[in-house]
Order: C-alpha cells, then structure tokens, then sequence
C-alpha cells in the first residue's frame, strides 16, 4: 500500500507541474487612478515555464485598438514619455487623452502555455477650467429666461454655482425665489423675469481635484415697459374694431358691384374695329349708269 501511494502521489505531481509551470501574467493593480500631469504605472507582472526572452506588448482599446509598446519600442503618442521595467509600463505627465482601458501581453513560445494577458484601466483626473457662460444682455420684463454654464474638461463632471453682484444665489428652489438651480447641468432658470432680477452673473464650477474656476461675470439687464392694463385693452379694442371696418368696408363694395363696375370700364377700353372694306378691282368695275352734268 506504502509504494502503490508514492506511485501515485509521484504521477500527481508530475502532472500537476507543467501547469504550475506555465505562463501566469498578473497585475498588483487593475484600476489606476491619478492626476493630470503626473505619471501613471500600469503594472504588469509574469513567469514563464521555459522561455527566456518572451515577447511583451502592450495595447490601448478604444474605438480602435492601438499599440503603446511594440517590437521592443513605444510608438504614437507614448513614444518620448514612457518607460518599461520588465513588463511595467509607466507614463509620465498623462493627460485625459490617455484614459482608457490598456493590455499587457505576454507571449512565451516555448512554455506549455504560450499566451497571457491582463488589463489596466486608466483613469485621469483632470481639476476645474475655466466655464463657458452664456448671460442675455437684456430681457423683457415678465419673459423666460435660462441661463447656461459649462465646463466639458473637468474630470470628474464639476459642480455648478451661480453668482449674482458676487454672491452665491441659493441651491434649493422655494417660492420666496423668482430662479430654479441645476448644479450638475449648471442652469439657472427664471419663469419670469422683474426688474430685481438685473445685475451681474457668473457661474463657478468645481470638483474634488482641484481649485474653483469661474466664468468672467456678464451683466444682465431686465427692461419694464411702462403700460397699464387699461391701454393693452384699448389697443386690442381698437385692433379689433378696424379690422371689422375693412370686412365691412370690403363687403359694401362687392354688393354695390364697384368691382364689376371697374371689370366693365375695363373692357370697354378695348373698342371694337371693324374690319376693313374690300378693295375693288377696276377690271371687274361694270358700268351700270350714266350721269349727266
């Protein structure tokens, strides 16, 4: 029993061994994240059972899938701005370009298992820049009005506060307040507009990589046309009357017949001309009567 167990426990192993043997390819971080202009290592670890001098390549995948390291070389965009230690690859000064999800192969020709890869993504963090707003320079009181702010490079997405005369307008919509706020979309909306609601507005964005930046404050002015209900009737009361006038005015006429009347002026205009008397022929002339003087 002793030497049928070491028999087997002896096949075991020997099986067991090339696969503890093979190509393993591993990374000590999977999801790398870091600033804007510094540098990002996207580790990449491996063994090989036999080969010595395995093939190393690393790809980038987006719409298109790129290579970062190749033939023994960075090429495209990492060339001149990275470096490579065994199979880990640092990136100095990553912008939002170089986010993406990133492939390290290992390829070992003469291992019983030829092929490994793992993935690293990459995600760049990017601090506020500067918003683009857009303030209407002026507005009719009473009207609708919706103001924008954006900043489509700041990663993660910033928060938005808008400012009025340089004081923070509130978050949170109550009916003492003529505006609604939208910090993620950066929106500031008013349903109707008065003549408090003029003056200067920016609007700031921030997020939790960086200092607040802020948009250069545009003014905002809101004109109030002087007009009292009483002369908004009267205008509308005398629109009203004048254009039952002319439909008045214009079936009088057709019942009068003043336009068959200009239509019968008009065709009398065009005379008509007989025509001509026939030309005779003095050969066929006969003389049917004398005269005498």
């Amino acid at each position: 029993m002793d030497s049928m167990g070491m028999l087997s426990l002896i096949f075991l192993v020997s099986l067991q061994s090339p696969a503890s043997l093979s190509l393993t390819v591993s990374t000590s971080k999977a999801k790398v994240v870091v600033h804007e202009n510094t540098d990002a290592v996207l580790s990449c670890q491996f063994k090989t059972e036999k080969e010595t001098n395995p093939r190393i390549e690393w790809k980038k995948k987006g719409k298109d899938i790129t290579f970062v390291y190749f033939d023994g070389k960075f090429s495209g965009s990492f060339a001149g701005r990275a470096k490579i230690e065994g199979a880990t690859v640092t990136l100095h000064a990553v912008t939002q370009k170089d986010s993406g999800l990133y492939r390290c192969e290992v390829s070992a020709p003469a291992d019983h298992t030829n092929l490994g890869e793992i993935n690293v993504t990459l995600n760049v963090l990017v601090p506020p820049h500067t918003p683009s707003c857009e303030v209407p320079s002026s507005v009719l009181s009473g009207a609708g009005v919706e103001l924008h702010c954006k900043d489509k490079l700041s990663v993660p997405p910033p928060t938005y506060i808008w400012y009025k005369d340089n004081k923070a307008l509130s978050t949170t919509h109550t009916t003492d307040t003529s505006f609604s706020m939208d910090t993620d979309k950066g929106t500031l909306k008013f349903k109707s507009v008065s003549k408090a609601d003029s003056g200067q507005y920016r609007c700031e964005a921030s997020n939790s990589v960086g200092a607040p930046k802020s948009c250069v404050a545009h003014h905002m002015k809101v004109i109030e046309y002087q007009l009292s209900m009483m002369t908004l009737i009267a205008g509308a009361v005398g629109l009203f009357l004048l254009i039952v006038m002319c439909c008045l005015g214009v079936c009088l006429c057709h019942r009068r017949g003043c336009c068959r009347k200009k239509k019968q002026k008009g065709r009398s205009t065009n005379s008509y001309n007989p025509p001509p008397p026939p030309t005779r022929n003095p050969k066929n002339y006969k003389h049917t009567q004398s005269f005498m003087i």
